[in-house]
């Protein structure tokens, strides 16, 4: 039979057994938690570096496009005052030929049934420029031999 006497050391060492692992599983446990929390706040401070960044980058971004709208809105501002410049001539010159052709006597305005659109009087304007255009170039070709 067991003697009672020796079942007692081998309990009592199985226990300090026990609590040495168990110790040193703290210390491990303390040590990776140690850690972990090292890296929790590398991220944190990450987090907020990349953010702070982040929000310089959307602002200077934001004031960018500001800027280029700005001088969209100028340049577009031009282009209406170029373009209205530009038909007030087309009007003045197209006044002025109608006057002309009045002045030689070759339109009759009472007599005109139907009176030729803005754009179709353009396109004979351009086409009398075009066969201007042609004799000049010839006679400066002939200049130049």
């Amino acid at each position: 039979m067991a003697n009672p006497d020796s079942s007692l050391p081998l309990s009592t060492s199985s226990k300090k057994e026990n609590i040495t692992p168990v110790s040193s599983k703290i210390a491990e446990l303390n040590q990776s938690r140690s850690e972990l929390l090292g890296r929790i706040q590398s991220l944190k401070q990450d987090l907020q570096s990349w953010r702070c960044k982040l929000d310089t980058q959307v602002k200077v971004y934001r004031d960018e496009l500001s800027e280029l709208k700005k001088t969209l809105n100028v340049e577009v501002d031009q282009l209406r005052v170029e373009f209205q410049d530009l038909r007030t001539t087309l009007q003045q010159q197209q006044e002025d030929v109608t006057a002309s052709l009045r002045n030689l006597g070759l339109q009759d305005v009472s007599d005109v049934k139907h009176v030729p659109s803005q754009e179709t009087k353009i396109e004979e304007i351009e086409k009398e420029e075009q066969k201007v255009v042609p004799e000049e170039d010839n006679s400066s070709k002939v200049a130049e031999t």
